[in-house]
């Protein structure tokens, strides 16, 4: 962790989920949050632990993963900047089902449980907002675990390609902008780094894809949505 800061203004109604709240729970948040800024690499929470309240994303980006068979991590979301997490173990009362690790510099906010309960308490927008987050990311597992089970290694490379230009935009190159080493992507789609690895080759030599060290350009976004079949 590099510093532990404090800010009044760190948490406003620009993160959606907190759009609902007045501008004395705002004052309230604020005065009982602690923000953090954190590097590459370093967990926020891990799986199987205990967390005491909820992580608000100002800057960076995390991954969010479970830990499967040999250890080897299974990347189910990614968290950015207005994104919170470890809600659903709070709203449990259950240990963490994911681990949260850093993957680009990060400032996060830490929200104690108590605070979120009271204004689930006294908030019934607020309270809404969480329950639908919680439908959509349950909607999206159902997602994964259909094209888990019917969609093959190199369609559902094609649509997590497509998904990460759709959450993370591209930079100035057009290149999606965010650095994924091969075995993150491999965790994402499901499969072995080597899989990865080939089909990536396979989509550069067809034109579909540039490939710049990690960096990644869809260069056909119509033909890699015909072979993911996506939306995206």
């Amino acid at each position: 962790m590099l510093k532990e800061e404090n800010s009044n203004s760190c948490i406003s109604s620009s993160f959606s989920i907190f759009k609902s709240l007045s501008s004395d729970e705002l004052e309230l948040l604020n005065a009982n949050l602690k923000c953090n800024t954190y590097r590459k690499g370093e967990v926020i929470y891990r799986e199987g632990s205990r967390i005491t309240g909820i992580y608000c994303v100002k800057k960076g980006i995390l991954k969010i993963y479970k830990t499967g068979i040999d250890s080897k991590p299974q990347i189910v979301a990614f968290a950015i900047k207005g994104d919170i997490t470890g809600y659903r173990s709070v709203l449990s009362n259950e240990m963490a089902c994911t681990t949260a690790e850093i993957i680009e510099e990060a400032e996060i906010c830490f929200i104690p449980s108590e605070i979120i309960f009271n204004l689930i308490k006294t908030n019934s927008d607020f309270a809404l907002s969480l329950i639908q987050l919680t439908c959509r990311e349950l909607d999206q597992a159902n997602i994964f675990i259909k094209d888990i089970a019917q969609k093959t290694v190199k369609q559902r490379l094609a649509e997590i390609l497509l998904m990460l230009e759709n959450t993370f935009k591209l930079d100035e190159e057009g290149y999606i902008a965010v650095n994924l080493t091969r075995e993150d992507l491999s965790s994402i789609v499901g499969t072995a780094t080597e899989s990865v690895i080939r089909i990536l080759g396979e989509f550069k030599n067809e034109g579909l894809i540039s490939i710049k060290g990690k960096k990644i350009k869809i260069n056909d976004k119509k033909k890699m949505n015909l072979i993911s079949d996506s939306i995206f």
